[in-house]
């Protein structure tokens, strides 16, 4: 197991290393100067070298690259060059909108999607299998961001339940701030249930017909006790997949939604980041985004054990 954790860790670290080597590279060769857009086009030549020298800008590549590495290390990302505050500051703000977003989304998404998905392989080609299909491919189908609209009109501008759009806050209470992010979680989270509920059914379809399963049912297990206590826990393998890849999605790639409800998360703010030429922000930013995602799919890897006993050995021997 330690040399497992290890090996990950290292996996981790160079997978970082490679992702901060890329965004670096991508955005040094993009066309447009920053200190040109911040000064606007009339800028005077000194007074652009003056700011190019003040940003670090003036330096070979390959300095500021290791530079902003090391910043990155000892917890430093920099000052934003629009905004003129540190960029951890920024993200901390942006952060506490983004993440209770994707939790909320994912855990909607989950309480969802399980249920139909086993109830789906339960009734395998009858009505209840047919409806839970049919919710899936509508909800594959449906853009998140037309669904969003939808529930504006609905929710927000026919009934006047909540809010259509900006985040009232932390500061406000937990009620008003939690009904500014009711819409778009549910905007997020029902086209990912569709997803997961027939990664659910598939995955306890085929679970079904294993023999520890037909022993169970042989030894007086109700069909229920047996879907429930032996198949749905192995059959939890690819959907701990799913639901890995789908937070990391939410994490990472709200941008639309955050837009359609004009919230203030991490999405936008890499949007106008990018739209500012606001380098600094967004290479923190996808440096950071990039090791979430690493990091919930190591923690998807050490749940793998956890959920099937027949995995530790090979964790063991890893």
């Amino acid at each position: 197991m330690t040399l497992f954790l290890v090996k990950r860790l290292v996996t981790l670290v160079l997978t970082l290393f490679v992702a901060a080597l890329v965004v670096f590279t991508v955005l040094e060769v993009l066309p447009g100067d920053p200190a040109a857009i911040i000064l606007g086009t009339g800028a005077q030549p000194d007074t652009l070298a003056a700011l190019r020298k003040e940003l670090g800008l003036d330096l070979p590549a390959p300095v500021r690259f290791f530079d902003w590495l090391g910043g990155l290390l000892q917890g430093d990302l920099g000052q934003s060059y629009t905004y003129s505050v540190p960029v951890a500051e920024l993200i901390a703000d942006r952060v506490a909108v983004s993440l209770p977003l994707a939790v909320i989304a994912i855990l909607l998404s989950t309480a969802i999607a399980i249920p139909l998905g086993v109830l789906a392989a339960a009734r395998h080609r009858r009505l209840a299998d047919l409806c839970v299909m049919g919710f899936s491919q509508v909800g594959v189908a449906i853009p998140n961001f037309w669904f969003a609209i939808l529930l504006i009109l609905l929710f927000a501008v026919g009934l006047r339940w909540l809010p259509a759009g900006g985040f009232a806050g932390w500061d406000a209470g937990l009620g008003p701030a939690l009904k500014s992010l009711l819409l778009p979680a549910v905007a997020l989270a029902l086209p990912q249930a569709a997803i997961l509920a027939r990664v659910t059914r598939s995955s306890v379809l085929e679970t079904l017909g294993e023999d520890y399963v037909r022993t169970a049912r042989a030894k007086g297990l109700s069909r229920g006790a047996a879907l429930w206590g032996h198949a749905l826990r192995n059959a939890l393998i690819p959907v701990v997949t799913i639901m890995g890849l789908q937070f990391s999605f939410l994490l990472a790639g709200t941008i639309i939604i955050e837009n359609v409800f004009y919230l203030p998360g991490l999405g936008r703010l890499i949007f106008q980041a990018i739209a500012q030429r606001d380098l600094i922000v967004v290479k923190d930013l996808v440096v950071l985004l990039a090791g979430a995602v690493v990091l919930v799919n190591f923690t998807v890897d050490l749940l793998y054990a956890v959920l099937d006993p027949r995995l530790r050995g090979g964790v063991e021997g890893a």
